[in-house]
C-alpha cells in the first residue's frame, strides 16, 4: 500500500476528554506515525501518516472520536508523508 498523510485539525470539545491518548491508542493499533496536540484555542491538531487505508480509518475515527467528544468540525489536508517521524508523540 502507498504511504499517505494527513495534516487534521478537529473543533468541538475535544480538549479534557483523552482524545490525544485515544488518538495514540488507535494509531498503535492501525500502525500510524505522526504527533497530535491541544492547541490554545481549544481545538486539536494531528499528523497522521501510514498506509491508505488506515489513514482514511483514522480519518473517519477522529469524526466522532472517542467517548465525551462532540466533534464539530474537521478540517483535513493532504500531506506528503514525513520520513523523520517515528512512532506516535503526544504534545
Amino acid at each position: 500500500m502507498p504511504q499517505k498523510a494527513a495534516h487534521v485539525h478537529i473543533s468541538g470539545r475535544v480538549q479534557g476528554i483523552g482524545f490525544r491518548w485515544q488518538t495514540r491508542l488507535r494509531a498503535k493499533e492501525l500502525k500510524i506515525e505522526g504527533w497530535i496536540r491541544n492547541n490554545p484555542d481549544g481545538t486539536v491538531e494531528a499528523f497522521i501518516q501510514g498506509n491508505e487505508e488506515a489513514i482514511i480509518h483514522m480519518i473517519q475515527w477522529f469524526k466522532d472520536g472517542p467517548p465525551g467528544a462532540k466533534v464539530e468540525a474537521l478540517d483535513l489536508s493532504w500531506q506528503k508523508p514525513n520520513p523523520k517521524i517515528k512512532g506516535f508523540n503526544i504534545f
